[in-house]
């Protein structure tokens, strides 16, 4: 499936103009809209004057704004023009150093009269600094350069399919992160793939919700509504207050998001039903992130209207497959199929493997990049194909199945999870809004696996009770040890979760304080992982697991129960419950079953004849 690809987005952004120039290219809360003529000006405006200081399609221009309109026409000025490297405005000034250093920036621009972290690097690394101005009266978008040159007539000369337009780093967890150049071609390529796979037409309004530093926000929810001549409604970054007020006020047919966005709209969705009847949107995307199934299901009914699920990364320009809207098929928990690039799936060895075998995803197309600009290109690319480290597999259909992240894949004592597994289970409680598991790190099984959820507003339950929950879905090794309840899960500037990391960002959580038995049950219990696991000073909210347990261990510690207690609790009950306090709770309700059951046992006897209990003694000896 593909439309046909421009050449570059200069000439997108010239046609649009040509054919349409009085429609709505923006618009944006409190502000005039910008018609396509009006936004061609701006990119020629700002091309004469880049020219005249000097600076060509080869130079390249850091962009710190904050969301909003100036942000859409300033990379679209700039990537137009010379090379555009969008930076997080949130950025501390040790990050600005970096970034700036290592994309080997020529020039910063930024908002007039902010000093910021991003004007302090820039000072310090001897880097030009641009100053940008808004008049908040005019057209949204519309900003003119502080100091504008003598000689506006002089401009550059038009760059080509093969230009670079925008530099990115890939978001680094463990390993100094990658510099990805885009061409022109890559991302005209990606956002005709994204306007052919939606049936994009410029009836359409796609309210932007992603910064536009990330590729999610640049390609699909700027890119692409241009090239199909819609509109963009330009919002500061998602606000859970003010989304539903954009809806009204706007109409939106469309919004694309990380699924943390999504489910954000889930948790308040609720209390603004009046308001999402009275939506226009043809359908919702999803993408960057696994969506989990129930999440996909709660935001149809809440929209009425199809949710698809895509498949991106940086360097393939963003888009690399998408279920296809009604009335073809949409696959629940699939990324759909393979939109514009080639996609296959390899084994570890460079072999291209059949449907429904699982390996590595691999791509390779017009969209995806021709490599890192810091690594050598032999370490990402095996015969031409671009390793993107995620698993996954192809159905019997062609719909891609993505099972995780290479890295990710977390290996409790030899048993290999897929934690993507683990949050789905997770999400099925009614009362957990997001959810998200995770390895940390265990002296003897290597890794343990943990989570950390969100629950829905008004809603309760205990870490304990969604440990319970999670027995009936998984297998017992698949079960957390520890499932944190929070506020918030902590997230990264384009509001995706990064599973690498998050046992260092909850450390202080994971911590538990020291508190003392109360109960001959736990007394008893903490002697027992006392001597099991040669640990001194073992409170009743301690973690069978995290001091150090295993399984055989943990069998030790149940066969230890059974024969002080007289029991016959199974060996899994340590894994359901692992604290002092949650074992002890579950010893003291089998013993009171086991009580009654005795008691039933005794009362019954009792009623027995003499004849009757003479027989039951004779059939109870063994001949």
């Amino acid at each position: 499936m593909g439309t046909q690809t421009h050449s570059s987005i200069n000439f997108i952004l010239l046609e649009k103009a040509k054919q349409q120039p009085d429609s709505v290219a923006l618009f944006a809360p409190g502000r005039l809209s910008l018609d396509y003529a009006t936004l061609y000006r701006q990119v020629e405006y700002c091309n004469r004057q880049l020219a005249a200081m000097g600076l060509t399609s080869q130079s390249r221009i850091a962009v710190v704004l904050p969301n909003g309109p100036e942000m859409v026409t300033c990379c679209l000025s700039i990537a137009s023009n010379a090379v555009c490297a969008p930076l997080n405005p949130d950025y501390k000034k040790k990050e600005f150093l970096f970034y700036l250093d290592d994309l080997r920036v020529d020039a910063l621009i930024i908002f007039e009269d902010t000093e910021n972290p991003a004007r302090e690097a820039a000072r310090e690394l001897g880097l030009r600094v641009i100053d940008i101005s808004v008049d908040t009266r005019s057209p949204a978008g519309s900003f003119r350069f502080t100091r504008e040159n003598s000689a506006p007539d002089n401009k550059s000369g038009p760059v080509s399919g093969a230009d670079i337009a925008l530099v990115l780093h890939t978001s680094g967890t463990t390993s100094r992160p990658k510099i990805v150049p885009l061409t022109h071609e890559n991302l005209c390529a990606s956002a005709a793939n994204i306007v052919a796979t939606l049936h994009l037409s410029p009836r359409d309004r796609c309210l932007s919700v992603m910064p536009l530093f990330h590729i999610h926000g640049f390609v699909a929810a700027m890119l692409s509504p241009l090239l199909s001549g819609g509109s963009i409604i330009c919002s500061p970054g998602y606000d859970s207050e003010r989304f539903f007020q954009w809806v009204e006020e706007f109409q939106p047919t469309w919004y694309t998001a990380v699924p943390t966005i999504h489910q954000s709209v889930l948790q308040i969705g609720a209390q603004y039903r009046k308001l999402s009847s009275k939506h226009n949107f043809r359908f919702i995307r999803s993408s960057s992130s696994a969506l989990p199934p129930t999440s996909l299901i709660e935001l149809e009914e809440l929209f009425s209207a199809p949710v698809v699920e895509a498949y991106g990364m940086t360097e393939g320009s963003h888009q690399i497959a998408c279920n296809p809207l009604p009335p073809k098929q949409r696959k629940p928990g699939s990324v759909g199929l393979p939109i514009g690039p080639e996609v296959s799936i390899m084994d570890a060895n460079g072999t291209l493997l059949d449907a429904e075998i699982e390996g590595e995803v691999v791509i390779r197309g017009r969209n995806i990049t021709s490599g890192y600009e810091n690594q050598p290109e032999a370490a990402a690319f095996t015969s031409g194909w671009l390793r993107t480290g995620d698993q996954g597999r192809f159905d019997g259909d062609g719909y891609l199945f993505l099972t995780g992240r290479l890295k990710e894949i977390i290996n409790r004592g030899g048993e290999k999870i897929s934690p993507r597994e683990v949050d789905e289970a997770l999400l099925e409680h009614p009362s957990v809004a997001q959810a998200v598991a995770f390895a940390i790190p265990h002296p003897l099984l290597g890794e343990d696996l943990n989570a950390a959820v969100v629950l829905y507003r008004g809603k309760d339950t205990t870490s304990s009770q969604l440990r319970e929950f999670a027995f009936q879905n998984l297998a017992a090794f698949k079960v957390p040890s520890e499932i944190l309840i929070l506020d918030t899960l902590p997230k990264n500037a384009t509001g995706k979760i990064q599973r690498l990391g998050l046992a260092e960002k909850l450390a202080s959580q994971l911590e538990g304080r020291y508190v003392a038995p109360k109960t001959e049950t736990e007394q008893l219990l903490v002697n027992i992982f006392s001597t099991v696991l040669e640990h001194d000073q073992i409170g009743i909210h301690d973690n069978f697991f995290f001091l150090g347990g295993d399984s055989l261990r943990g069998t030790s510690v149940i066969v230890k129960i059974n024969a002080e207690l007289d029991l016959e609790l199974p060996s899994p009950s340590l894994f359901q419950h692992p604290t002092v306090q949650e074992l002890a709770g579950h010893v003291e309700a089998t013993q009171a079953i086991r009580d009654e059951e005795l008691e039933q046992l005794a009362m019954e006897i009792e009623n027995l004849s003499d004849e009757e209990v003479a027989r039951l003694l004779e059939a109870s000896v063994e001949p």
